[in-house]
């Protein structure tokens, strides 16, 4: 599998990247936003590692780019701050995945594999409930029109199509979508709730998600 990384700390770069190519995969590292772009134009990647503070051309522009090329690809966005409303913004953006620094090189790896691995097993079923299908292999929610979904809003809403009407825990859903990523917790899950819902409303979707206030969920028909 091919990776693009984009840091624009040098020694930090570098020990990703000798990280990565060590794990087995190929790496192609950048310094810069406007470098990274000029990667992604050139080739194809099975993820991609970008930092949100970087000279030229930051984080969330290149993603925004990139999702406004309809390019699909996994995006693991790294940045130093720890505020929520920095999550939000990558998100927003979307971002598939996102880790504060410092971290260890093992969670990153880990990170990496989890999204690589989610998006070569994804098989080409689709999933149905009320007037909405999602197709896991495209990551596409479908009712009267159709938006792309994050990896994570993806595997969420496949745990909520395959427990219809049934109120499903934080805890239980923690286990099921965030179970390699500890720091997950329950706003972790009622970000993603809401923003998939969001979208649910955007494509007009016959169904929503409600809970949160005791911290249940359930996916129930309008």
């Amino acid at each position: 599998m091919r990776l693009l990384i984009a840091e624009d700390t040098t020694d930090l770069n570098r020990v990703i990247t000798v990280m990565l190519e060590h794990a087995g995969y190929a790496v192609d590292s950048v310094f810069d936003g406007e470098a990274a772009l000029e990667q992604l134009d050139r080739n194809g990647y099975d993820a991609v590692i970008l930092d949100i503070m970087m000279p030229r051309i930051d984080g969330i522009t290149v993603l925004q780019t990139l999702r406004s090329r309809n390019i699909t690809v996994p995006v693991l966005l790294l940045t130093a701050k720890t505020e929520i409303d920095d999550r939000v913004a990558g998100l927003n953006a979307g971002a598939d995945d996102y880790l504060t620094k410092p971290f260890a090189m093992k969670e990153l790896l880990a990170r990496v594999q989890a999204m690589t691995r989610r998006r070569t097993q994804y098989s080409s079923s689709v999933l149905s409930y009320a007037n909405f299908s999602l197709n896991a292999a495209t990551l596409e929610l479908s009712a009267v029109n159709s938006v792309r979904l994050s990896m994570k809003e993806c595997e969420l809403l496949q745990l909520f199509i395959q427990n219809p009407e049934k109120p499903l825990e934080t805890a239980y859903i923690l286990e099921h979508v965030w179970s390699r990523e500890p720091e997950a917790d329950a706003d972790t899950v009622y970000l993603y709730v809401r923003y998939l819902q969001r979208k649910l409303t955007g494509v007009a979707a016959e169904a929503y998600i409600t809970g949160g206030h005791e911290g249940t969920y359930s996916l129930i028909r309008n």
